[in-house]
C-alpha cells in the first residue's frame, strides 16, 4: 500500500517563550500536530503522520510545514514556513534533513526544522523499508524512554488517544519471535493503518485555528469544575477509538408500525376539458378507495368545491406508496360506468413531502391513459393534504379567491418538475435470481418423488414489478432455486414520474394464493439526477439482494410482511438480477403505442461478467464477549451463527438443486452457490480451497448475571468464526458509500456538539460550527481526489459512471459552499449556518446510500435448541476492508457492541426494547487475497488456536479461536447521582425506579426510591476485579461500554423496563495520578431511551481504575510462558499510585450505600423557592371518589413546603394562602439542577392522603429571578436583548419579549405613529415625541372623489360608503391584510434566501441598539423603501397605500391565523399552569397519548433566586413581604365574569355523513352551563359561516374553561362531534395582555367600528398606568398625551351620529395604548381588536386536525359598567338581483343540415342561456329554422334572478340535493352565464353547435360589430380588458361561441349579439319585463327572411317542402314496403283453402 510517511522531530532556535504548533500540509490533507508547552529554544514534537495515497509520488508535489505560536485565546500567529519538493523522496524513497524556515515576506529566519521522509510505493521500485525502523526515535511524548507492561501509556491525557503504533515504547529485540508469542499481535512499533496519526480521541482530524482553543483547554486541564455536557450519545461516541466503534442507542424498529393518517382533498373546479358538452364527475381514488363528485351537466368547466377525506391506519412505507388518481369521468350514470377523459397520478409520499405536507388550490393536468398522443385532457384544481399524527397545517387563509386563476403557474406538481411533462417508457429487466428459499414442504416432495421418481425444486417463482399503480408479471418459472427469466416489464408513464419508488417483488405461484418471497424498492431519486448535468433513470444489471422472514418454510409464516417489504428484513432471502432504463417517447412519431398497458416481453440473455468478476471474499469474526442474554431461554445451550448470503447457513440454506454441474475449480461460474454451501464437517475441504468454513460458535450453557440476563463464560477463550464466499467484485460502490458515510458521521457529530454548545450556552459555539465546516469542506475533497481513481472494472453500469460523476460535483460543489459558509459563521448567524449545515447531512446521507446492491449483508444469530431467536443484521459495507483508510467500513476490523433483538413483530412494543443478548464482536470482510491484517484490529495480547485437524503446513488458516494469555484487573466505580424526566410506569403517574449497571460479565443495582420520576440515588456502585483481556494501554484508550439500565421495581411480577442508555468510563492506569484534568470525573447526562423514544436523562459519572499487580509475578508469569529471560521491567515514572480511597457511608440510616463522592457530586449553593399557590382546575375522580379537599406539595431537592388546604373544592378550587416559600441547596450549575415536583393529594377521612396527580418541572430555569436593570430608566431598555439576539420585525424593531412578529401587521389604518429623534442622543432627551397623523385630509379626498362623475354620466358607485360596511367589510379587509403580510413575509423570506452572501447578517450584526430602536415608520419607510426599490408590488407598509389599488379606508382588525395563546406565551406572563399526569405513560411514538393521563392543572408560579438577595428591591414603596416577589398580583376571590363568545366561521370540517358532508352547528359550555345552536344547524356544509354571539355568566375560577364544538346534526340518531377547541379563560382574564376585550385601531361611537369595551380608552390607559406605578397620562394642548416620558400625538375630534364634532380625548389614550409595549418597564403588547383561528380536535382522533374555527371571546367583569349590546356579526344577507339578458342576433353559425333537393346547408338555430347550473334556470329561445347563412333574429329576453354575495363574488343557491333530503343545502358557486347555439332537429336529438361562458365579475368586453368578434376574445382572455356586470349594470356587443374539433383545437362555431342587463331586486319590481318578447316591455318581432317559416303556420307550404325535398324517397320506400305486406297477408290467407282444393280435387 502506497503512503508517504513525515516524522516531525524537532523546530529549534526558536525566539520566546511558549506554547507551539505545527501544522503539516500535504496533497491539501493537513495534519495538526499536538501543542509543545512552555518551550524554548527547541520544540520536541516527535510526531509521525501518514498519508496513504492512491496515485504515484510525483516529482514535482509540494510538502509544506508551518510553525505556529500557539494561543488560546486569540488566533495563532505564524513563526514561519518550510516547504520542499519531493523529487529526492520520489526517487530514493528515504531522506533526513534539518532546514531553516522561511518567514511570510520569503527571509529565511534562523528557526530551523528537522524531519524524516519517508515513501513506500506500491511495487517497491524505491528502497524498501522494514516495520521496526522508526524505532531508533523514542516514540514517547517528551522523549523518555520506557518500558511498562501493566500500563503502556504515559499519564498524561493529551486529549489524543494515543495509538497502538506507539504501544511498546522501547521495544526489546529478543521478544521478536516468530510468530508466537504474548506480543506477536503487536509486530513491534508497528505504525498502524493511518488512522493512528490523525484521529486523535476526541478531536476532529483537522482543526481549523479558531478550534484549536477547545483543544487547548482539554491540554490544559483548565475545566471549570462544574462544566458539563450532555453527553447523551455523544458519550459513547467521543472518544471514537481505533479498536472500536460506537454502538446504536435506538433499539427499536421504526418502521413497520402502523400510523395513522388522513388525506384531504379538495375538488374545487375544471377547466379546458375535452370534449362537447359533456356532463362530467371527478373520481379521487386513493390505493382501492373511491370517491365520486356530484354530476354537473353539459358543461366544461364544472365547479364542484366538494371535499373528501379518506383515513388510512398503516405503516408510514404503504402509505407513502400508494397513488392518489384524479379522473374526470363523463356522464357517468347507475347504468353506464362513463367514459375517461383524463386521469392524474401522484404518489402519497410526493403530497407528504411537500412543504406543509400539502398542495393548496393547484390545478392537475389530466392526460389520457389509453391515448398517450394526445396532450393535454383538461385541468382540475384541487387542493391535497396528507396529515400524519401530530402533524399540523396550516391552511392558507380562505377568503375571497380573487387570485387570478393562472392555470399553467400554479400546477399540481412539486418544485422542480417542468410543467410539460413527456410520456416514457420504464424498462424493467428481470434475468435471473439464485439462492431462493423452499416455499413447500418436503412432503408433498417425497410424494412426487416417489410417483415421478424425479427431486424437485420447491419453489415456482416469478417477477412481480409494480410501479404508479400498475402492475406487470413475469411468467412462472416451475419448480426452480435459481430461474431464468430474461423478461422485461414496460410501464408507460408521465416523465418526470410524481411516483418515487419501483417495488419490485419475487412470488411464489401457488394453487390458493400466491405468497411473497422478497420485495426490493428502487427509489427513482436514488438513480437518477435532475440536475443540469443530470442522467435519466438507470441502473444495472446489478443484483439486487432480497431479505425477509427465516428461510424455513412454515405454512403460517408469522414474519410474512417482512417479505412484503415491511420492516427489518431478519434474513437473507434470494438475490435477483435486474436493470432498469426509461426511454422519453417522441409522442409524434406514427409507430408508436397509445396506449400506457403494461407490457411483458422477452429480452437476451446477458453475459456472465456484466455485473462484475467474480472474487473470493473473506468474512471474520470472533465473539470477545456475549453478555446480556435474555433470561427466558433458560440454560439450554447457546451457539451464534453468522451469514452472509447463504452461505453459513447451516439449519436453512438451499437444498441442492437437481441438475447437479460439474464444478468448476475457480468457483467463477456463479451458478452453484448452492454447492458452495459449507458445512463445517472436518472431511468436507474444498478441493481448491485450503480451509472450511466456519460459521458457527461452538454450544455452550449460559452463566448467571443476574436476575434478568445471563452471559457466556468466554473469559480468555474467544470463539472465531470464518466464511468464504464469492460474490461480484462490486466493492467499490460500497468503498464511495463508505466515504460519504464517514464524512456525514463526522458532520453529524460534530452538528450534535454544536447543538450542545448552543444548548448548555457555553461560549463560542460558532468556533465549532468553523471547525465542523473546515473539515466537512476538507473531507469533501478528500473524497473527490479519492473517488477519481476510476477503475474500469468489468460490471460497471452506466449508473456507476453516472453516479460517481454526479456524487464528485456535489461533494466538490459541498465543499466549496462549506468554505463559503465557514467565513459567514458568526456569533448572531450560528443557527442559520447550523440549519445550513444540517441539509448538508441529509444531502451526504442521501448521497451515501448505494441503490446497487453488491455483497449481501451479515447477519448474526443467536440459535438455541437449533431453532433462530434473536438476530442482528450489519450492513456489509460497515465491515468491509480497503487499504485505502477513508474507504474502509467503519465497523471494519473493529469490536462493536452489537445488541440482538427479536425477529420482526416480535420486536414491536415492550418485547422490542428488552436486549435479547449483548455481543462484543469483531469483524473483518475483505478479499480473500487481502486477509492477511485481518486480525490487525483486534486487542492485542492473544495466541491463535487452530483447528486440530489441520496440518502444521498450511499456516494461513484462520484460528477459531483466540487465548488471551493478558488480562488486566480493573475496579469499576459508578457513580449514579440522579436520574430526571423518566417513563411513568406505574397506575399512579409514577415510577419506583432503580437503575441496574452492567459492564462486561458483572451487574450492580442501585436502590428503588419509589413513587418519583426523579429519583436522586446518589449511590456510588463499585465493581471489583472486573477483569478484562487484552493489552492495558489499548484498553485504556478503547474501554468496553457501559449499558445503564432503568426499571420500574414491581411489588408483583417483575421489574417493568424504563429505558436504556451506554457511557464509557474515564479510565486510570495504575501509574497515572488520579488528579485533575481527568480525574475525579465529571457527572454527566445520558439520554435514556426506550425503544425509539427518549425515557428520560441520567446524571452520572463512570471511572474504571486498574489495579496494579506485583512486579515478580508478571515476570514469572512471562517466563513461564516464554521460556526466555525477561529483563527488569521498569514502572512508569508516575510509580505505583493506589486506588483512591472510597469514602466510607457517612450516615448510618442508609446502611452499606456508599454516596457520591465529594469531588464529583455538584458544588451547592442555597437558593430560596418560593411558591405562588393559585388554585387547582379540572380535577378528575379517582378511583370514582370525588376529590373534595386537595392539598398541593412541592419538592425539591428533598425539601419542600406544602400549600394551604383547599377546604371544598367544589365550592372554591383557589387557596387561601398565596404564597411561600422554602431553602434548598442547589448545584451552582444550572444545568444540574434537580427537577421540582409537584404533587397534589387529597386529604380524606382519618388522615388518608391519596395521590391524585403529579407534574415534574424538569427545568427551573424560566423561574430563576433575574433583578430589573435600575440605572436606565430609558424605555430603550425595554428592548431586552435576549442571548443577545434582537428581532427585526418587518422593518420595526421589536422586544424579543413581545409575542410574535406575526402579530404585526402592516398596514397600520388611519394613521401611522411618527417618532420625531432629534439629532441629539437619545440619552439627554428623554421626551420622545410620537405624532398620529389627523386623518381628516384623507376623508375630505375620499369625499371628493365621490363626487366625481363618470364622463357618461353614470355615477361611479363607490363601496366606501360609510353605511354600505359592516363588521364583514372589516373583517375580509383584514384578511385581505393578512395575506398580504403573509406574501410579504414569503417574499422577504425568498428574498433573504436569494441573498444568502450573508451581507445582511453582517449589517444586521453592526447595527446599534440604538439604530434599532426608531420605533413605528421610520423604520417602516426605510423597508419601504427598500422594499419598493426591489418589488414594486409587495410594498405593504401601511403608508404605501397609493402603490396599492386604491383600497377602501377600512379599519381592520387582526387575523390571527392561529391561536391566541400561541402568539402570546399562553398567557402564562405571571400564572403558569401545570398538568397533573396519572397513569402509566401510553408507549405510543413520543407519548402522545399524555393527554389521557391528565387528571387536572395545577395555577401557580414558581421564583428562584440565589440567597442573600441585594437589599433594593426589598425596601421599594408598597413592597408586600407576604408576597415575595409576586408583588401586584391580584387577589383569588371568586368573580363574576360575563363572557361573550363570537363564532365567525368554521373551515375544512372533517365530514361527518356518509355523503361526504355534515351539517354543523355550534355547541358552547363553560362550567355548568351550556349553550346549543342545534336548531340553526347548517346543511351539508363543511364551510359553514355561523356568524353568532353568545353570551354566557360565569365565576371564575369555578368555571374558567370554555368549550366550543361543532356538531353534525342527524336527523336520526344522536349527533355526532366533529371537532372540538378549549380555551382557558381565567389566564386570559388575569394576563397583563389584557386579553379580556381586543384594543381596536380607532375609536368611534357608532357605526361598524363602534367601541365594544365598557371602559373607554382614557379610562383603561389610566387603571394601566395606576396600577404599573407609572407617571401619567398628562394630556396637553395640541392633541399631545404624555406618558412616563415619552409624548404621543393625535387628533383630538370625534364625530357622534349626528355629525357634530365634540373634542375628546381617547384617541390619544387609545394611540398610546396600541403602543402600551414602548413604555418602559411595564409595557407589552396589548391584545388589539381580532379574530384567531382554532383547530378543532376530536379526541378519538388524537393530533389530528378535523378542521378550524374562526372566533373570539370577550369577557366583562360583573363589578364594572355594563358592556353595550354585542356586535352583529351575522352572515352577510345575499343581495337580490336580476339578470336580463336580451339575445339579438346571432352571425356566422356552423351549418349542421342538408338540404334534401338542393343539397345545400342550413341550420335550424336556437339559443340556450343558464346562470345557476342547467338544470335549475336553462332558457331557450325560439327557433329560427332554415337559416342559410348563419345569421339567426330573435329579439328574445331571459331573465334570471339570482342570491348574490358581493364580498365572495358568489351566487347562492338553496336546494334540496335529492328528492330524499330532508331539507335545502346552500351551494356557493361562482356567477357564471353560459350561452350556447343549438340546432334543432324534429325527430332526432338537438345538435349542440358552440357555447360560450362569461365570468359576470370579469369577461371580456363584446365587440361592436359582429366582423370585429373574433376567437382572440376568448383566447386572450388574460391580456384583454375585462369588465363586471356588477359595476358596468348594462353591456350590449357581440360574442364568439366555441367548440372543440377532432383535434382538441378551439374553433369559431358563432357569434352572438347579447344584452345584459343586472337590476337589484327592488328596481326589478319597479320596472318589471316578460321573458320571451312577452308583456310587459315587449321587445319586437324579430325580421326573419321567409325560409324560415314555421310549418305549422303555412302547412301545405311545409308538407310541400317537407315531404317533397325531404322524405320523399322515404315514402315511396314505405308505400312499397306496405304493398309488399299486403301481398304476403293476402298469400298466407289464401294459402290453405287453396293446398286443400288442391289435395281433395285432384
Amino acid at each position: 500500500m502506497m503512503a508517504l510517511m513525515v516524522h516531525l522531530r524537532t523546530v529549534a532556535h526558536l525566539r520566546g517563550k511558549g506554547d507551539r504548533i505545527a501544522k503539516v500540509t500535504f496533497r491539501g490533507l493537513s495534519f495538526y500536530s499536538r501543542v509543545a508547552e512552555n518551550c524554548e529554544e527547541v520544540a520536541h514534537f516527535n510526531e509521525t503522520f501518514r498519508w496513504p495515497i492512491a496515485s504515484r509520488l510525483d516529482g514535482n508535489e509540494m510538502l509544506e510545514i508551518q510553525v505556529y505560536n500557539y494561543s488560546k485565546v486569540f488566533s495563532n500567529r505564524s513563526v514561519g514556513t518550510f516547504c520542499m519538493v519531493l523529487q529526492k523522496v520520489a526517487e530514493e524513497g528515504h531522506l533526513e534533513l534539518t532546514d531553516t524556515l522561511i518567514d511570510d515576506n520569503n527571509t529565511s529566519i534562523k528557526t530551523s526544522v528537522t524531519i524524516e521522509i519517508r515513501y513506500q510505493p506500491m511495487d517497491g521500485t524505491v528502497g524498501v523499508w522494514s516495520d521496526g525502523e522508526f524505532l531508533d526515535v523514542p516514540d514517547d511524548r517528551d522523549g523518555m524512554f520506557a518500558f511498562e507492561t501493566d500500563s503502556l501509556l504515559s499519564g498524561r491525557s493529551h486529549g489524543s488517544g494515543t495509538s497502538p503504533g506507539r504501544t511498546l515504547q522501547g521495544s526489546i529485540p529478543t521478544f521478536r519471535k516468530a510468530g508466537k508469542g504474548v506480543f506477536s499481535a503487536m509486530k513491534l512499533g508497528k505504525m498502524k493503518s493511518s488512522k493512528d496519526d490523525h484521529k486523535r480521541g476526541d478531536e476532529p482530524a483537522v482543526l481549523d485555528m479558531d478550534d484549536l482553543d477547545r483543544r487547548a483547554i482539554h491540554l490544559a486541564g483548565t475545566l471549570d469544575p462544574d462544566t458539563i455536557s450532555l453527553a447523551s450519545v455523544t458519550a459513547v461516541t467521543t472518544n471514537v477509538s481505533n479498536k472500536r466503534s460506537k454502538p446504536d442507542i435506538k433499539m427499536e424498529p421504526g418502521s413497520g408500525r402502523p400510523v395513522d393518517y388522513q388525506i384531504s382533498i379538495t375538488v374545487i373546479e375544471a377547466r379546458q376539458l375535452i370534449g362537447l358538452n359533456m356532463d362530467p364527475v371527478v373520481c379521487v381514488e386513493i390505493g382501492d378507495d373511491k370517491k365520486y363528485t356530484s354530476m354537473k351537466e353539459s358543461t366544461n368547466c364544472p365547479y364542484y368545491n366538494e371535499y373528501f377525506v379518506f383515513d388510512f391506519h398503516v405503516p408510514p412505507d404503504v402509505m407513502f406508496d400508494k397513488i392518489i388518481k384524479l379522473s374526470v369521468i363523463h356522464s357517468k350514470n347507475l347504468l353506464r360506468s362513463g367514459t375517461l377523459v383524463g386521469t392524474f397520478k401522484m404518489d402519497v409520499g410526493t403530497v407528504y413531502f411537500q412543504p406543509e405536507h400539502q398542495f393548496y388550490h393547484k390545478w392537475a393536468i389530466l392526460s389520457d391513459p389509453d391515448d398517450i398522443t394526445a396532450g393535454c385532457k383538461g385541468y382540475v384544481k384541487c387542493d391535497i393534504a396528507v396529515v400524519g399524527k401530530g402533524d399540523n397545517i396550516k391552511t392558507p387563509h380562505k377568503a375571497n379567491e380573487t387570485d387570478e386563476d393562472d392555470v399553467e403557474g400554479n400546477l399540481l406538481l412539486p418544485e422542480g418538475i417542468p410543467a410539460e411533462r413527456q410520456w416514457a417508457r420504464f424498462y424493467v429487466k428481470i434475468y435471473r435470481a439464485e439462492g431462493l428459499p423452499k416455499m413447500n414442504t418436503s412432503i408433498m416432495a417425497n410424494v412426487k418423488k416417489a410417483f415421478i421418481g424425479e427431486n424437485r425444486d420447491l419453489v415456482d417463482p416469478y417477477v412481480q414489478v409494480q410501479f404508479a399503480g400498475q402492475k406487470g408479471k413475469t411468467s412462472v418459472q416451475k419448480s426452480s432455486y435459481e430461474p431464468i427469466w430474461n423478461e422485461q416489464v414496460v410501464f408507460t408513464e408521465l416523465f418526470p414520474p410524481l411516483c418515487k419508488r419501483l417495488k419490485i417483488q419475487i412470488r411464489d405461484s401457488d394453487k390458493v394464493n400466491d405468497v411473497a418471497i422478497g420485495t426490493h424498492f428502487i427509489d427513482l431519486r436514488k438513480i437518477s439526477n435532475d440536475g443540469d448535468k443530470g442522467f435519466l433513470p438507470t441502473m444495472g444489471p446489478a443484483w439486487v439482494n432480497m431479505y425477509g422472514s427465516t428461510r424455513q418454510y412454515t405454512l403460517m409464516d408469522e414474519h410474512q410482511d417482512l417479505n412484503d417489504g415491511l420492516g427489518e428484513g431478519v434474513s437473507f432471502r434470494a438475490r435477483l438480477l435486474i436493470s432498469v432504463a426509461v426511454e422519453i417517447l417522441d409522442t409524434t412519431s406514427p409507430e408508436i403505442i397509445s396506449s400506457t398497458d403494461v407490457q411483458v416481453e422477452t429480452v437476451s440473455n446477458i453475459s456472465e461478467s456484466a455485473t462484475g468478476k467474480i472474487e473470493e471474499f473473506f468474512l471474520f469474526g470472533s465473539f470477545l464477549e456475549a453478555t446480556m442474554i435474555d433470561r427466558k431461554i433458560g440454560d439450554k445451550t447457546i451457539s451464534f451463527e453468522i451469514t452472509i448470503g447463504n452461505y453459513g447457513n447451516q439449519i436453512d440454506g438451499v437444498s441442492k438443486p437437481s441438475s447437479v454441474k460439474k464444478k468448476k475449480k475457480d468457483a467463477e461460474n456463479e451458478e452453484e452457490e448452492s454447492e458452495l454451501i459449507h458445512n463445517s464437517s472436518e472431511d468436507e475441504a474444498d478441493e481448491g480451497g485450503d480451509m472450511v468454513s466456519v460459521s458457527s460458535t461452538p454450544l455452550m450453557r449460559p452463566v448467571i448475571t443476574d436476575r434478568n440476563y445471563f452471559h457466556l463464560p468466554y473469559f480468555e477463550k474467544k470463539p472465531c468464526v470464518y466464511i468464504k464466499s464469492w460474490w461480484q467484485d462490486q466493492r467499490r460502490r460500497l468503498y464511495n458509500s463508505n466515504m460519504m458515510d464517514k464524512i456525514a458521521d463526522k458532520l453529524e457529530e460534530g452538528l450534535n456538539d454544536v447543538q450542545e454548545v448552543i444548548k448548555t450556552e457555553k461560549a463560542f459555539p460558532e468556533r465549532r460550527l468553523r471547525g465542523v465546516l473546515e473539515e466537512l469542506s476538507v473531507g469533501c475533497s478528500r473524497f473527490v481526489t479519492l473517488a477519481n481513481k476510476d477503475v474500469n472494472q468489468a460490471g460497471r453500469t452506466k449508473l456507476d459512471r453516472e453516479r460517481l460523476k454526479s456524487c464528485m460535483r456535489e461533494m466538490d460543489s459541498m465543499g466549496q459552499q462549506a468554505k463559503q459558509i465557514r467565513t459567514q459563521v458568526k456569533k448572531n448567524t450560528v443557527r442559520d449556518k447550523l440549519k445550513l449545515a444540517q441539509n448538508f447531512l441529509q444531502k451526504l446521507r442521501f448521497l451515501a446510500d448505494e441503490p446497487q446492491h453488491s455483497t449481501p449483508d451479515v447477519f448474526i444469530w443467536m440459535m438455541c435448541n437449533n431453532k433462530r431467536i434473536a438476530y442482528a443484521r450489519i450492513p456489509s459495507k460497515d465491515i468491509l476492508y480497503s487499504i485505502v483508510d477513508e474507504e474502509t467500513g467503519k465497523d471494519c476490523g473493529k469490536v462493536k457492541a452489537v445488541f440482538l433483538k427479536l425477529p420482526g413483530k416480535k420486536g414491536f412494543g415492550p418485547a422490542g426494547w428488552t436486549v435479547q443478548a449483548k455481543l462484543e464482536l469483531y469483524l473483518w470482510l475483505g478479499l480473500n487475497k487481502q486477509r492477511k491484517d485481518f486480525l490487525s484490529g483486534l486487542p492485542n495480547g492473544f495466541e491463535e488456536i487452530k483447528a486440530a485437524n489441520m496440518g502444521p503446513s498450511l499456516q494461513s488458516v484462520p484460528p477459531v479461536s483466540l487465548v488471551y494469555n493478558m488480562k488486566q484487573v480493573f475496579q469499576l466505580r459508578a457513580h449514579m447521582y440522579q436520574a430526571r424526566s423518566l417513563f411513568a410506569a406505574d397506575s399512579s403517574g409514577l415510577s419506583d425506579p432503580f437503575a441496574r449497571v452492567f459492564f462486561s460479565t458483572h451487574s450492580q443495582v442501585t436502590e428503588v426510591l419509589s413513587e418519583t420520576l426523579c429519583p436522586t440515588w446518589d449511590q456510588l456502585l463499585v465493581f471489583d476485579d472486573v477483569e478484562l483481556f487484552g493489552e492495558a494501554s489499548e484498553l485504556r484508550d478503547d474501554p468496553p461500554i457501559i449499558v445503564v439500565e432503568i426499571f420500574d421495581q414491581d411489588t408483583v411480577g417483575k421489574a417493568e423496563f424504563i429505558g436504556r442508555t451506554f457511557a464509557k468510563p474515564t479510565i486510570k492506569m495504575c501509574d497515572e495520578h488520579y488528579g485533575p484534568p481527568r480525574f475525579p470525573p465529571q457527572l454527566e447526562y445520558y439520554q435514556v431511551y426506550r425503544g425509539n423514544c427518549t425515557a428520560g436523562e441520567l446524571l452520572a459519572a463512570f471511572e474504571l481504575l486498574q489495579i496494579p499487580f506485583d512486579v515478580e509475578e508478571i515476570r514469572r508469569a512471562l517466563i513461564a510462558v516464554h521460556n526466555f529471560a525477561v529483563p527488569q521491567i521498569k514502572i512508569g515514572q508516575g510509580g505505583r499510585v493506589e486506588l483512591p480511597p472510597l469514602e466510607g457511608p457517612t450516615d448510618s440510616e442508609h446502611g452499606p450505600i456508599l454516596p457520591v463522592p465529594l469531588g464529583i457530586r455538584p458544588i451547592l449553593s442555597r437558593y430560596r423557592i418560593e411558591v405562588l399557590f393559585w388554585g387547582l382546575r379540572d380535577l378528575k375522580r379517582i378511583n370514582l371518589a370525588q376529590v373534595d379537599r386537595p392539598r398541593v406539595d412541592i419538592e425539591c431537592a428533598g425539601r419542600g413546603v406544602q400549600s394551604a388546604l383547599i377546604q371544598n373544592y367544589k365550592k372554591n378550587p383557589n387557596f387561601s394562602t398565596l404564597v411561600k416559600w422554602f431553602e434548598v441547596d442547589l448545584p451552582e450549575n444550572e444545568l444540574l439542577h434537580p427537577p421540582l415536583n409537584i404533587r397534589v393529594v387529597d386529604c380524606r377521612a382519618f388522615g388518608r392522603y391519596i395521590l391524585v396527580g403529579s407534574h415534574a418541572v424538569t427545568s427551573l430555569r424560566r423561574f430563576i429571578y433575574s433583578a430589573p436593570d435600575k440605572t436606565s430608566n430609558n424605555w430603550a431598555t425595554a428592548a431586552k436583548l435576549m442571548n443577545g439576539y434582537m428581532v427585526l420585525a418587518n422593518g420595526g424593531s421589536q422586544p424579543c419579549s413581545s409575542p410574535s412578529i406575526s402579530s404585526r401587521t402592516f398596514s397600520r389604518p388611519a394613521g401611522d405613529i411618527i417618532v420625531n429623534l432629534d439629532a441629539e442622543p437619545l440619552a439627554r432627551k428623554m421626551d420622545t415625541v410620537v405624532k398620529l397623523d389627523a386623518t381628516e385630509e384623507e376623508i375630505d379626498k375620499e369625499k371628493k372623489k365621490k363626487k366625481k362623475k363618470k364622463k357618461g354620466g353614470v355615477e361611479e358607485e363607490e363601496e366606501t360608503d360609510e353605511s354600505v360596511l359592516d363588521w364583514w367589510s372589516k373583517y375580509f379587509a383584514s384578511i385581505e391584510t393578512l395575506k398580504e403580510t403573509l406574501r410579504a413575509q414569503e417574499a422577504a423570506q425568498a428574498e433573504a434566501e436569494e441573498r444568502e452572501d450573508l451581507e445582511i447578517a453582517a449589517e444586521a450584526a453592526d447595527i446599534k441598539p440604538d439604530d434599532l430602536l426608531l420605533k413605528g415608520s421610520k423604520n417602516k419607510e426605510k423597508s419601504k423603501d427598500k422594499k419598493s426599490s426591489k418589488d414594486k408590488k409587495k410594498s405593504q407598509a401601511g403608508d404605501g397605500a397609493e402603490k396599492r389599488p386604491v383600497k377602501a379606508r377600512v379599519d381592520e382588525l387582526m387575523v390571527y391565523n392561529k391561536e391566541l395563546e400561541s402568539e402570546y406565551g399562553n398567557f402564562e406572563d405571571w400564572l403558569h399552569t401545570f398538568n397533573l399526569y396519572r397513569g402509566k405513560a401510553g408507549d405510543d411514538d413520543e407519548h402522545a397519548l399524555d393527554d389521557d393521563r391528565i387528571v387536572g392543572r395545577f395555577k401557580g408560579s414558581l421564583c428562584m433566586y440565589k440567597l442573600p438577595l441585594s437589599e433594593e428591591i426589598t425596601r421599594e414603596a408598597g413592597f408586600d413581604p407576604n408576597m415575595g416577589m409576586f408583588q401586584s398580583i391580584p387577589h383569588n376571590d371568586p368573580i363574576n365574569v360575563l363572557v361573550r363568545v363570537y363564532v365567525v366561521r368554521a373551515t375544512d370540517l372533517h365530514p361527518a355523513d356518509i355523503n361526504g358532508k355534515a351539517d354543523p352547528y355550534v355547541v358552547i359550555k363553560l362550567g355548568k352551563s351550556e349553550v346549543k345552536d342545534k336548531e340553526n344547524y347548517i346543511s351539508k356544509q363543511l364551510n359553514p359561516v355561523f356568524g353568532k354571539s353568545f353570551d354566557i355568566e360565569a365565576t371564575f375560577p369555578m368555571e374558567s374553561m370554555l368549550t366550543v364544538s361543532v356538531y353534525d346534526w342527524d336527523l336520526v340518531g344522536t349527533d355526532d362531534l366533529i371537532g372540538e377547541t378549549k380555551i382557558d379563560l381565567e389566564n386570559r382574564f388575569y394576563s397583563k395582555y389584557r386579553a379580556t376585550c381586543g384594543i381596536s385601531s380607532n375609536y368611534s361611537l357608532h357605526g361598524y367600528n363602534v367601541w365594544r369595551d365598557p371602559l373607554k380608552p382614557s379610562q383603561i390607559l389610566a387603571k394601566l398606568c395606576k396600577d404599573g406605578k407609572i407617571d401619567g397620562p398628562h394630556y396637553g394642548p395640541g392633541g399631545k398625551v404624555k406618558v412616563a416620558s415619552r409624548i404621543f400625538l393625535g387628533p383630538t375630534e370625534i364625530e357622534d351620529e349626528n355629525g357634530l364634532k365634540k373634542q375628546t380625548e381617547e384617541h390619544l389614550a387609545l394611540s398610546v395604548l396600541n403602543h402600551w409595549e414602548e413604555i418602559p418597564r411595564v409595557g407589552c403588547k396589548l391584545i388589539p381588536e381580532h379574530v384567531e383561528t382554532r383547530p378543532l380536535l376530536n379526541p378519538d382522533k388524537p393530533g389530528i386536525e378535523q378542521g378550524r374555527i374562526e372566533m373570539w371571546v370577550d369577557m366583562f367583569a360583573m363589578d364594572m359598567p355594563a358592556p353595550g349590546p354585542a356586535i352583529d356579526i351575522a352572515p352577510r344577507k345575499p343581495k337580490r338581483y336580476e339578470l336580463r339578458v336580451i339575445i339579438w342576433n346571432t352571425d356566422e353559425v356552423i351549418l349542421e343540415d342538408d338540404d334534401y333537393f338542393t343539397g345545400e346547408k342550413s341550420s335550424d338555430i336556437f339559443v340556450r342561456g343558464w346562470l345557476k347550473g342547467q338544470q335549475e334556470d336553462k332558457q331557450d329561445t325560439d327557433v329560427h329554422y332554415h337559416s342559410l347563412t348563419g345569421e339567426g333574429n330573435f329579439n328574445w329576453r331571459f331573465v334570471y334572478p339570482f342570491d348574490y354575495l358581493m364580498a365572495e363574488e358568489k351566487i347562492v343557491i338553496s336546494k334540496k340535493e335529492s328528492m330524499f333530503s330532508w331539507d335545502e343545502t346552500e351551494y356557493k358557486i361562482p356567477p357564471r352565464l353560459t350561452m350556447q347555439v343549438w340546432d334543432a332537429d324534429h325527430f332526432s336529438a338537438d345538435d349542440f353547435l358552440g357555447a360560450i361562458e362569461l365570468d359576470l365579475n370579469r369577461f371580456p368586453r363584446g365587440a361592436k360589430t359582429a366582423k370585429q368578434c373574433s376567437l382572440d376574445m376568448i383566447r386572450n382572455e388574460q391580456e384583454l380588458p375585462t369588465i363586471s356586470i356588477f359595476k358596468q349594470k348594462r353591456v350590449k356587443g357581440w360574442w364568439p361561441f366555441v367548440a372543440r374539433d377532432e383535434n382538441d383545437e378551439m374553433e369559431l362555431t358563432g357569434k352572438v349579439e347579447a344584452e345584459l342587463h343586472l337590476v337589484t331586486a327592488e328596481e326589478a319590481e319597479k320596472s318589471p319585463v316578460g321573458l320571451g318578447r312577452n308583456e310587459p316591455d315587449p321587445l319586437e318581432k324579430p325580421n326573419r327572411p321567409d325560409t324560415t317559416f314555421l310549418w305549422f303556420l303555412s302547412p301545405l307550404k311545409a308538407i310541400r317542402y317537407l315531404v317533397c325535398n325531404r322524405y320523399k324517397w322515404l315514402i315511396i320506400k314505405i308505400v312499397l314496403a306496405l304493398l309488399l305486406l299486403i301481398m304476403l297477408g293476402l298469400f298466407l290467407y289464401s294459402m290453405p283453402g287453396y293446398l286443400v282444393k288442391k289435395l281433395l280435387g285432384a
